[in-house]
């Protein structure tokens, strides 16, 4: 059996990450936004009612609050969502989407399931489901990584 260099696998995996980023992109451009726009707004569009937060979209996304501040205000400015204060605490602001993005939300959606097709369409189904456990279970290991981490700092 061949030996695995693990930071081939590294390049390989960063390579793959920006390759399907610029693939999706690709296929939103005619909507004037971006793959993680589109994902975002679906995610805030799914909450519809309660509306979300930045710290909830934070938690669940991973990206930096500096970084979705951006992406969000973009959003904003392209009509995308809207932003109230949360009844409760004045301090909070809640994101909700616009009539703009309810009316857009089908194309938006037929984009994404285009790019995913695209995307993973040199995969069988026990193949994907290969992939996903795998890549699962390197989630899970780096999330206990960096819980040791952050017991080691404390």
């Amino acid at each position: 059996m061949t030996k695995v260099e693990q930071s081939q696998l590294l390049r390989d995996n960063r390579w793959i990450c920006i390759q399907m980023e610029q693939c999706a992109n690709r296929a939103l451009a005619p909507l004037g936004i971006t793959a993680m726009q589109a994902h975002l707004l679906l995610f805030i569009l799914d909450h519809g009612e309660e509306g979300l937060s930045l710290t909830a979209i934070h938690r669940t996304f991973g990206y930096s609050m500096a970084t979705l501040s951006g992406m969000l205000k973009r959003l904003r400015e392209k009509g995308y969502l809207r932003v109230e204060h949360c009844v409760n605490d004045d301090r909070r602001k809640l994101l909700f989407g616009t009539e703009k993005s309810q009316r857009d939300r089908k194309g938006l959606e037929r984009a994404v399931r285009m790019s995913e097709r695209q995307l993973y369409g040199c995969f069988s189904q026990e193949e994907l489901q290969t992939l996903d456990s795998m890549q699962q279970k390197l989630l899970r290991h780096l999330s206990t990584l960096a819980e040791e981490k952050r017991k080691e700092t404390t």
